[in-house]
């Protein structure tokens, strides 16, 4: 018999328990795996015992807005012999009480209960989230935390799925359906790193697809379905043996030799495929990764998967995926990043030599959370003194859709649960539903694509945070990068690793100044000589990036070795080569005599660095050999040195790359040190003009001196005009500034209207949830009364309902005849209707029932003399309060005798018991 939960109408009150300490007990798993540079192979650096984990499946379903229809087709589609404990988490207002329980109670034979705090779970039961709270399991109990006042900070199916990821590992599943926004997305990324399997809804099946399509591009969810497909799949897997801690793995143990080929032969495609070699990682992680893909496909043995593996590539790149499992979140394990802002980043600063930058390595870097939460951190260190400090932080991980995704910056709304709100309004931007990394702090990343175990590393490093990377190396290779951290970090560097991890053989490379946070310093002993770095890499993952480094040297070798040879052609004076936008690019030779640094900001521009004298027929050769694209020569430009005036002579020379454009060459030449070509015909020349100097008169020379002047003003009403538009780019700039300003505050205007959007979002969810089960509630009164109306439909008795002012309520079929009853006399008093029957004080009689609560009876006849017996009771309600009467005509067949004697009519009190006998 089907068992169905009655939820109380008056608001029920949840104690709230006290908050517990946030800090969970310490496992390697306690920051959260990633892929870390490399595979996330488990959850934890040991595995728990089987007699920590549960001995059945845990299945937490998140749903929001439209999660109602969902959650009941999945639980329709359930078997009541089900094995399994499910957990349903939906957004719902804090406000009201919630219906969900009932409602789900009236779809499956599973008893649904309503938690409550402490409730220990048990499989074959189905728990639903109460309203105003956030939910979590520990220790195989619900406990229920208050809701935080913050909308934006609630997320209860992350939250509930995050504890449950910790607390089931391989035997937790994690189900999301329709909704809106992105809450779960997270959640089943945490499931699957501990070895959990994932689903999502169909998104083309979902009410709201905002929900599902967030889980599903994060890549994290297994399987994506229709609810009834998805409720046989949980039949299915709680039943199979791979799941179970208490059953023997189905990978063979017993032969060494037989796993260890198998192994190799898995090895080899995963290497063929990825360039990753596993051989040197922890086995026992990488069988229950494999474990979990067999048990997807229902492939019972290794044998089996081997040959799957190879019929079907693109499994081999989903279990590639499955290993390199990117969990990670902002600011995990806050006391570490505390730590490192109160010890380690002021002796680095300390440490600093000269203007040279903070160097920082994140290997694993996953996608790109670790790494920006050390730069904010950072940030937030330096404070003010931020913008003199040059900072470069290198983000490093083996998978190439990973660095992607960190490069972008772009992560979903939901890390509003790890990030405080002062640091999202400062350090990120609201686009489309969710967070973007400011620009001034992506410009401080460099993510990479490197794997550790081969591909070369930084040098002169000031810290490396390289956290739960090591637990899934074998012995082997944590040696080896033991070896690479030392060599990579300068004689003060720090080295920061994750809570089960430590320097194990290499402890005497390092040593540890902080032994709760794992933070160590570089020791003065050398490292030992385990440096190897293979070549023979596929070209797909180290061909391309040096093939980029050989081509970026080529170019930027090709420009000056143009530049060489034009002057080796002609003749080598001191100059300069600078590219279209006249910045300098390259200093030839001594040109002290010829440019000096211009006073205020630091600037490389030919213009601003030219000399007085200079300038005029720099910019005009400059300008000429732009527009025609050939050498152009200046003579006689009168340069002020530090001596006095000096006659430079001046040539530009277009020099063009085809990698990087065109550039110009700059040369300066002093009178006597004309190329080798013109010095024949320059001697000719000065003999002639010997002669001619000999018959010039004085007037020659006055004319002369006077254009001289004449120059000389107008290079210094040009020179004065230039200072002019040097003046007006100034108060552009200064307005572009403060158009700059206004974007700003128009920017942080748009972030308050974002928040206000994503609060008025919340409440449409909440108030979609209330909506739905409103509905729901509806559509179970509807098929109440439709019972109602075909059970008095079947009913061979008159009988009327009144309400307490007397008026028709409802009535049979039968009383419309007897009665004399139409269908418009619902809501009339029953004094306006002439009945039937032959009872003149009917409307009295009916009004005694009501007030004395007790039952009346009497005898009467219908204008055919037919005898009747009416029976008025008192209608009492689910409150059991009188509200009305109820009327009940019986048919009472005549008795001869009675007749005869001419009995007349009958009127019984009866008390509140049922008159007995009829």
């Amino acid at each position: 018999m089907r068992k169905k939960i009655q939820t109380p109408r008056r608001k029920t009150k949840v104690e709230q328990p006290p908050r517990r300490n946030a800090q969970r007990p310490k496992t390697a798993r306690a920051n959260g795996p990633k892929s870390n540079g490399q595979p996330a192979l488990d959850v934890v650096a040991d595995a728990p015992s089987v007699s920590t984990l549960p001995s059945f499946t845990i299945v937490g379903i998140g749903a929001s807005a439209g999660g109602l229809e969902a959650c009941s087709d999945l639980l329709r589609a359930l078997s009541p012999q089900s094995a399994f404990a499910v957990v349903i988490v939906q957004h719902m207002a804090p406000e009201h009480d919630s219906f969900l329980p009932g409602l789900l109670a009236g779809v499956t034979s599973l008893p649904v209960v309503q938690v409550k705090d402490g409730l220990r779970i048990n499989p074959g039961h189905v728990y639903v989230v109460p309203p105003n709270v956030q939910m979590e399991i520990i220790g195989g109990q619900l406990r229920l935390q208050p809701r935080p006042s913050d909308r934006t900070q609630h997320l209860p199916i992350d939250y509930f799925f995050r504890s449950l990821a910790e607390y089931a590992q391989s035997r937790a599943i994690g189900v999301v359906l329709s909704g809106t926004a992105s809450d779960g997305s997270i959640g089943v990324r945490e499931i699957k790193a501990a070895g959990g399997i994932t689903f999502a809804q169909e998104p083309r099946t979902a009410k709201y697809d905002g929900m599902p399509r967030a889980a599903i591009a994060t890549g994290a969810v297994d399987l994506v379905m229709a609810p009834t497909q998805i409720a046989m799949e949980l039949e299915r897997i709680s039943r199979d043996p791979l799941t179970s801690p208490l059953h023997a793995p189905r990978v063979p143990t017993d032969d060494s030799a037989l796993l260890d080929e198998h192994m190799a032969r898995i090895f080899s495609m995963l290497r063929t495929a990825s360039g990753v070699d596993f051989t040197h990682y922890k086995l026992p992680t990488i069988r229950r990764r494999l474990q979990r893909r067999m048990v997807l496909h229902k492939i019972e043995s290794l044998d089996k998967y081997i040959k799957y593996l190879q019929t079907n590539p693109a499994e081999v790149q989903s279990l590639y995926q499955d290993i390199l499992i990117h969990v990670t979140r902002f600011f995990r394990d806050p006391e570490s990043f505390e730590v490192l802002a109160r010890q380690v980043f002021p002796k680095i600063l300390e440490a600093r030599v000269g203007e040279s930058p903070i160097r920082v390595w994140i290997p694993g870097c996953s996608t790109g959370e670790e790494a920006y939460s050390a730069a904010i951190a950072l940030l937030e260190f330096l404070a003010e003194k931020a913008a003199g400090k040059s900072v470069q932080i290198f983000a490093t991980d083996v998978s190439e859709s990973a660095v992607e995704q960190a490069r972008a910056g772009v992560y979903p709304e939901s890390i509003s649960a790890d990030v405080s709100p002062e640091r999202l309004r400062r350090y990120f931007t609201r686009t489309d539903g969710s967070y973007r990394i400011a620009k001034a702090v992506r410009d401080l990343c460099v993510f990479a694509r490197q794997d550790l175990t081969r591909d070369p590393p930084f040098s002169k490093l000031d810290l490396i945070l390289c956290r739960n990377v090591l637990i899934y190396l074998g012995p082997q290779l944590q040696k080896k990068l033991m070896n690479v951290f030392h060599y990579a970090l300068k004689p003060t560097g720090f080295l920061m690793l994750g809570t089960a991890e430590t320097t194990g053989a290499s402890s005497d490379l390092f040593v540890a100044t902080d032994k709760r946070h794992k933070i160590f310093t570089k020791n003065t002993v050398g490292a030992r000589a385990d440096m190897d770095f293979p070549h023979d890499r596929s070209e797909s993952h180290i061909g391309e990036p040096r093939r980029a480094v050989a081509i970026e040297h080529r170019s930027s070798g090709n420009i000056q070795n143009e530049a060489n040879r034009v002057l080796l052609s002609r003749y080598s004076p001191p100059g300069v080569l600078v590219n279209s936008d006249l910045q300098i690019v390259q200093f030839r030779g001594q040109t002290g005599a010829f440019l000096e640094p211009a006073p205020g900001e630091a600037s490389l521009d030919v213009l601003k660095m030219a000399r007085e004298g200079l300038l005029y027929g720099l910019r005009s050769a400059l300008m000429e050999a732009r527009k025609t694209d050939l050498p152009v020569r200046k003579r006689g430009l009168n340069v002020r040195q530090n001596d006095g005036i000096a006659r430079v002579d001046l040539e530009v020379i277009p020099v063009t790359s085809a990698s990087e454009g065109r550039h110009f060459l700059v040369l300066f030449q002093q009178p006597g040190t004309a190329p080798a070509e013109e010095r024949p015909a320059l001697k000719g020349a000065k003999k002639k003009s010997a002669v001619r100097g000999k018959r010039e008169t004085r007037h020659d020379a006055d004319r002369i001196s006077r254009l001289e002047q004449e120059l000389a003003a107008s290079r210094e009403y040009l020179q004065s005009m230039i200072q002019d538009l040097e003046a007006a780019n100034e108060e552009l700039q200064s307005a572009n500034e403060e158009i700059l300003s206004s974007n700003e505050e128009l920017q942080s205007t748009n972030e308050e209207l974002d928040t206000a959007k994503e609060e008025l979002q919340s409440t449409n969810e909440e108030l979609n949830t209330v909506n739905e089960e409103l509905q729901g509630r509806n559509e179970e009164l509807s098929r109440v009364n439709s019972d109602l109306v075909n059970l008095l439909g079947s009913v061979q008795i008159a009988i009327v309902m009144v309400a307490g002012d007397l008026r028709i309520r409802r009535f049979t079929p039968m009383a419309e005849r007897v009665l004399n009853l139409i269908p418009t006399d619902l809501g009339r008093p029953i004094s306006d209707i002439k009945p039937n029957i032959d009872c003149p004080d009917l409307e009295s009689l009916i009004t005694d029932s009501i007030e004395s609560m007790s039952i009346r009876e009497r005898e009467c006849r219908d204008r055919h003399g037919r005898r009747y017996l009416l029976r008025v009771r008192p209608y009492k309600n689910v409150e059991n309060r009188i509200d009305g009467a109820v009327l009940a005509l019986f048919d009472i067949a005549e008795s001869p005798r009675r007749l005869d004697a001419g009995d007349g009519d009958r009127e019984a009190t009866v008390g509140t018991n049922e008159p007995s006998g009829n």
